[in-house]
């Protein structure tokens, strides 16, 4: 019986232990199956976070648009109602930015990228602050509602730009950028040349709507999707075919058409009768975008060679054109739109030769400049005023001679002490060239700073450039440069010939009078732009119950005639 009972507890234990290991393996695989399960809950949740937080800011600032024509608040209501909502929307896309959610997407949709997210939380800022300038500026206006639906649908939409990642949705947020921008540029109703301005932008737009419709119809051909991740991974794989390569000459014309290059700059000089923070919003935040969408696309311009060598013509020739007609201009906004064409032109120059960082930083700086510059261009007046009271004699002969040896050499210095290879040695030149005028002493002296005192100023601010812009390239953007050394050589001639007309424009003023003629009028490029645009959509408009006006061609550039 012993026996037996003990043969029976050992087949009850062994039998308690075969049924205690295989319900502790089925709970150890329920276990290991519901962990699964709820990480990958936890990782869906965390994805759609990091999708409302980096896209809050533009439902919030749609919210607004629609709120300003469905609601019936008061006008201060609704300024306080924008102070508050840029706050969050400062405070989601930063919190975007801090979080680390590049690459958090809505795939074939949306996809957040770090330049993106950065250029998202600039924009917010300035909306926030041009919001705040225009709640004085426009003190006792009409239509003030109909500006802060426009400023916020303005925002909102160039929030969704910076984040798209389909055809579709980048041209359909871009075309909202306009359409909302063409309520601020006729914000005043009675001012025909802003009327006439917006008109041609509206032309330039359309057109350019069409040319980017066109390209991602030929992309979507090719790589079968709208998407611009599938889009990037197809040229990875396979290169860029015959219809890619057609579809990034699309892109480019469209940008240049959206950039103001010229000879399509004119509206971007002649929109300055808008309100003042208008001009800061349409310089600081709106025309720089087409640099973003080709920094976006670099994938596909890189292996477009005709639309680099595109792009390369018309950036450098507005450069170099805008930068000698700047130096000709007495109005201190006019002068800050054509310095806005002018960087354009480099800005998109940057991004023909493959420097996309450097793009990139270009456009963040020119963004907080000439933001700062038009919300304080009374100040602007000011300092233009002392600096004409005391006026310098014309730049010393031998100064202008070797201040580009001088600064070129400095740039050069600072790489090789810094053991970094930030950018290719043509570029140096270039900004050597950009630099030099920092370097020019005047024939005679005042009483004050000597000529060595005054030339040490100048080559310590151009190394202090040239390590601000070192320590800004090494910035973690996400991005990576593809330089083009035979289109570099190019840009190294044009910026010498820029360099050329300062010079003698300083030096012979008199001998180059008819020259000067030529560069005040913007070489007459716009007036032939818009006897076209006359001819092909012709337009009047009216104020209140006045005549309608149909415009004519002034004899004199509309910026600069006396009002």
């Amino acid at each position: 019986m012993k026996v037996q009972l003990i043969k029976i507890h050992l087949f009850c234990f062994r039998y308690q232990f075969i049924q205690i290991n295989i319900f502790y393996r089925i709970v150890t695989v329920k276990e290991h199956r519901l962990s699964h399960i709820h990480k990958g809950y936890a990782m869906n949740i965390l994805e759609v976070l990091y999708l409302v937080c980096f896209l809050a800011p533009a439902v919030l600032m749609a919210g607004l648009a629609g709120l300003t024509r469905l609601s019936g608040m008061s006008t201060t209501a609704l300024w306080r109602v924008l102070q508050i909502v840029s706050y969050g929307a400062i405070a989601f896309a930063g919190v975007s930015l801090a979080a680390g959610t590049s690459g958090a997407q809505w795939p074939g949709l949306v996809k957040a990228t770090t330049f993106g997210l950065v250029l998202a939380l600039l924009v917010q800022l300035l909306g926030k602050v041009i919001a705040s300038f225009s709640v004085r500026y426009l003190e006792g206006e009409a239509n003030q509602r109909r500006y802060i639906g426009a400023l916020s649908a303005v925002l909102g939409s160039v929030h969704l730009l910076l984040l798209a990642d389909n055809w579709l949705l980048l041209i359909a947020a871009w075309a909202a950028v306009g359409l909302a921008l063409q309520q601020l540029l006729c914000f005043y109703p009675d001012r025909p040349f802003a009327l006439f301005a917006a008109h041609k932008k509206y032309i330039a737009d359309r057109i350019a709507d069409v040319m980017l419709l066109g390209a991602s119809a030929l992309a979507w051909w090719e790589v079968g999707s709208f998407s611009l991740s599938a889009l990037w991974a197809h040229i990875a794989q396979q290169g860029a075919s015959v219809p890619l390569q057609a579809s990034a000459v699309l892109l480019v014309m469209a940008v240049i058409l959206r950039t103001a290059l010229l000879p399509v700059h004119g509206w971007l000089i002649q929109v300055m009768e808008a309100p003042t923070p208008v001009s800061a919003l349409l310089h600081a935040g709106v025309v720089n975008l087409g640099g973003f969408v080709l920094i976006r696309f670099a994938p596909m311009l890189e292996q477009a060679g005709a639309a680099r060598v595109l792009l390369l013509i018309f950036a450098l020739t507005t450069a170099v054109l805008a930068g000698i007609v700047m130096l000709t201009r007495i109005s201190v906004k006019v002068r800050l739109a054509w310095s806005t064409v002018a960087q354009m032109g480099f800005m998109l120059l940057e991004c023909a030769l493959g420097l996309y960082t450097l793009a990139a930083l270009h456009l963040i700086g020119h963004s907080l400049y000439k933001a700062h510059a038009f919300l304080s261009a009374s100040e602007s007046v000011r300092q233009t005023r002392q600096q004409t009271l005391h006026r310098t004699s014309l730049p010393g002969t031998l100064s202008v001679m070797l201040a580009p040896v001088l600064t070129i050499s400095a740039v050069f210095l600072v790489l090789r002490l810094a053991d970094l290879a930030a950018w290719p040695w043509w570029w140096s030149g270039v900004l050597g060239m950009a630099w030099a005028p920092l370097l020019w002493l005047p024939d005679a002296q005042d009483d004050g700073a000597s000529p060595a005192s005054q030339l040490l100023f100048g080559l310590f601010t151009v190394i202090g450039l040239s390590m601000i812009a070192l320590f800004l390239h090494a910035l973690p953007l996400g991005l990576q440069d593809a330089p083009d050394e035979r289109l570099g050589l190019i840009a190294l001639t044009g910026m010498a010939a820029l360099y050329l007309c300062q010079v003698l424009l300083q030096k012979q003023p008199q001998r180059l009078s008819r020259w000067r003629r030529w560069s005040y009028a913007g070489f007459y490029l716009d007036e032939a732009y818009t006897r076209l645009t006359l001819l092909l959509w012709p337009t009047t408009w009216a104020s209140g119950n006045a005549t309608p006006v149909k415009p004519e061609m002034p004899d004199a550039p509309v910026a600069d005639r006396p009002r």
